[in-house]
């Protein structure tokens, strides 16, 4: 697993997430990303950045292999703690975050993209908040930026997804193209923040984030407490070793969203 970040010529900073074989990240992965993005945000040289990912979807939340080989709530505590700390990452960098999504964005996905300032997809991308079928809550902060409330509380009740074309309509996402052409889509976004005086830019977003009506850090972190309270209950243990037990007889990879992530 790999966290790349390249800073280019025009100040355009691309942060990259490659996680094979679906970007399921441990919880050293959620703080490797974090760091990426506060290391972006300190470096006055950065201007805009590009967060993206490898692979065959853009993220499916935490590695669940990383928690049935733990111990205790080590990882469920990490998870929560890293996970935080990425999506706080995106929300608080100093420069605008564009958010390029490929394939499936799910649990701890839409956890970064909906606190990114700008997102774009693939036209084959979609999103999903399916943590109530492991057991776990969170991300419905962030879903909350993409749709609007019904629809979130529609697609959090039933573990529903829902394609990227249908965000267009709502304005959450700017647009969607073909998956070659995504990373160029994003870029032609961050050429025109990049093209302005940056200490407005970093001053805009600072205001931006002010008059937020909610502090998406504390929401979710309310959101967090319930996750713990169903592990304390034991329910997510016995819904995510259901969950394992499908995974592993349909021959499906079991590094997906689970039930003691924050998400």
């Amino acid at each position: 697993m790999t966290i790349t970040s390249e800073l280019r010529e025009d100040g355009i900073r691309v942060i990259t997430m490659a996680a094979p074989p679906v970007n399921a990240l441990t919880v050293q992965g959620w703080f490797d990303v974090a760091t990426a993005l506060d290391e972006a945000s300190a470096d006055p040289a950065t201007k805009v950045v590009v967060l993206r990912a490898e692979g065959k979807g853009f993220n499916a939340g935490v590695d669940i292999k990383e928690m049935q080989h733990s111990d205790g709530f080590d990882a469920l505590l990490g998870a929560n703690k890293g996970c935080y700390a990425a999506f706080k990452a995106v929300y608080e960098c100093a420069v605008p975050v564009i958010a390029a999504v490929n394939g499936f964005c799910v649990g701890g996905g839409v956890g970064l993209v909906g606190n990114a300032d700008v997102v774009v997809a693939s036209d084959d991308a979609y999103f999903g908040v399916p943590e109530v079928n492991q057991g776990a809550l969170g991300a419905a902060t962030h879903m909350a930026r993409l749709v609007p409330q019904q629809m979130m509380r529609t697609l959090y009740f039933t573990a529903r997804t829902i394609p990227a074309r249908d965000l267009v309509r709502f304005g959450s996402v700017l647009e969607t193209v073909p998956r070659e052409e995504l990373l160029e889509s994003a870029l032609r976004v961050a050429r025109d923040i990049a093209a302005k005086d940056t200490r407005v830019i970093r001053a805009a977003k600072e205001a931006l984030n002010g008059i937020e009506p909610v502090d998406v850090n504390k929401s979710y972190r309310w959101e967090q407490g319930f996750t713990f309270e169903l592990n304390l209950m034991g329910v997510s243990d016995e819904l995510r070793d259901e969950f394992a037990g499908t995974a592993k007889s349909n021959g499906t990879s079991t590094s997906q969203t689970t039930s003691k992530e924050s998400k």
